[in-house]
């Protein structure tokens, strides 16, 4: 019994397996870092850093990221008029190397929001104290429904599937995680 032999293990394979493990324990830091960050109130003359317009002055979902590099700094997250722009902004700061913590959209699921229509357009309200934003991670998303929002076609989340099944009963769409969200989904908006 004492002469058991183990296999040789490949360097290859001790390699890959040490890299599993510095990504694993990356990963969790990320997780543990961005799990704290809390969402901010995107009132008064915010302007939209995708497109420049006042946050609060438009209607639908509004959205913020907060990245790696302003964090420890204790800078503000990128602030967005829109889910589009707020993924449209990620998805460039991720092509030049910034890394997004967490992703915050309005939570349908959480307002009280009007609807309104101005000409042939159907609205919800726009929402942007603290309280009203879930993390991406929570939230499922109704894209090609009848309501727009600041920027036209728009991604409308919830956090809660009964008020999916319920906005798209009434205004169409198509369900999907807001994770999911790539480029292609916004262009077919």
């Amino acid at each position: 019994m004492g002469d058991h032999q183990h296999p040789p293990t490949s360097r290859r394979r001790l390699l890959s397996g040490v890299g599993a493990g510095i990504a694993l324990a990356a990963a969790g830091c990320l997780g543990e870092e961005s799990a704290s960050i809390t969402p901010i109130s995107l009132d008064g003359e915010r302007a939209c850093d995708q497109c420049g317009m006042i946050i609060e002055d438009h209607p639908g979902p509004v959205g913020q990221v907060h990245f790696e590099d302003d964090e420890p700094e204790g800078g503000r997250p990128g602030q967005f008029c829109s889910s589009t722009c707020t993924y449209t902004y990620r998805f460039d700061a991720e092509d030049a190397g910034r890394t997004p913590l967490a992703t915050f959209l309005t939570d349908y699921s959480l307002v009280d929001q009007e609807v309104f229509e101005e000409g042939s357009d159907v609205m919800f309200s726009s929402h942007v104290e603290s309280e009203a934003f879930s993390r991406t991670t929570d939230l499922t998303v109704v894209a090609r429904s009848e309501v727009v929002g600041a920027m036209g076609p728009e991604l409308i989340p919830f956090s809660e599937e009964a008020d999916v099944t319920a906005f798209v009963d009434e205004y169409g769409g198509e369900p999907m995680p807001a994770t999911d969200v790539e480029r292609s989904t916004l262009e077919a908006l």
